[in-house]
């Protein structure tokens, strides 16, 4: 074997490195386990990165490949003991790869320099894992989502519809018939009047238990009603919190009518940058589902 051909040796200073990359990374995500936070950024960038790190600093020619083994273990072993569907674990798939294999190549690229004070850029891998973790702060977690929609009714007919509350719906939406997004599939109560509930039920999964989601009329005017969430034990409250919601309506002409619905919510998911454009995709189009039950199409 020439010298080329030879793999990089393993010294002192790489075991020691990556056994505090991966003693670190491992208590503080099992911290954050126990105290309720799995669904934070540590599940989805800490841990991969951590991983990555202790891998990439053993020699061989095949980091990548067993980086993607383990990463891949990894993410499904979590989805088993956290309780997730595969809804998290497709939304999470890209995320836990790109970390895994780009902390990968910068800890190759690192490793490789002949300056030592380059490996004190590895903790450094770790802070985007940190947010809402308790340790670092989140970024915008309260976000919104308004669907406009223009129906071919007149705008007493509308009015007549909301008032007749919503009720289960075949899901039209593309994103949420493809990764299983849970829908109410029971719904009781009607009326635009203040103190009026509607109750939406939601079935058990390989998510969780369904449990449910109660909404009170908070106020109403001519054309607007907003509601407020009095229950949530629904199985889509671990993703994210209601925190709001209004509801308006006028006409366009004698046979058209606009109907625009505001949802704020809380995200649950970290990180920001990543979680936060995929939830406003997928509550956008809860939203429109939304109007679907009530047969505003």
């Amino acid at each position: 074997m020439t010298e080329p051909d030879r793999p990089p040796r393993q010294t002192a200073a790489n075991w020691i490195l990556a056994g505090l990359i991966a003693a670190f990374g491992l208590v503080v995500f099992v911290v954050t386990v126990r105290d309720g936070r799995a669904d934070s950024a540590l599940l989805f960038v800490a841990l991969p990165t951590t991983l990555a790190a202790a891998l990439a600093l053993l020699p061989g020619r095949t980091a990548h490949g067993r980086v993607f083994v383990v990463t891949t273990i990894a993410l499904l072993l979590s989805a088993v003991a956290l309780h997730e569907g595969a809804i998290c674990v497709i939304l999470a798939a890209p995320l836990v790869y790109a970390v895994s294999h780009g902390t990968t190549a910068l800890i190759r690229a690192l490793r490789d320099t002949s300056r030592s004070y380059a490996v004190l850029a590895v903790p450094l891998l770790l802070l985007p894992g940190l947010e809402g973790s308790g340790l670092a702060p989140r970024l915008a977690p309260d976000q919104s989502v308004e669907v406009v929609r223009v129906v071919a009714l007149p705008a007493d007919q509308v009015t007549a519809r909301l008032a007749a509350g919503p009720r289960p719906t075949p899901v039209r939406s593309v994103p949420l018939r493809l990764l299983g997004v849970p829908t109410p599939g029971q719904v009781s109560g009607d009326g635009l009047d203040p103190g009026d509930r509607w109750m939406f039920g939601y079935h058990g999964s390989a998510h969780g238990p369904g449990g449910h989601l109660l909404a009170e009329v908070e106020t109403a005017d001519a054309g607007r009603i907003g509601f407020r969430f009095v229950e949530d034990s629904s199985i889509t409250a671990r993703w994210f919190r209601w925190r709001h919601a209004e509801l308006s309506w006028r006409a366009v002409d004698e046979r058209h009518t606009e109907v625009r619905i505001r949802v704020d919510y809380t995200r649950g998911l970290d990180p920001s940058w990543y979680f936060g454009p995929i939830q406003q995709v997928l509550l956008g189009a809860g939203t429109g589902h939304l109007l679907d039950m009530m047969t505003l199409r």
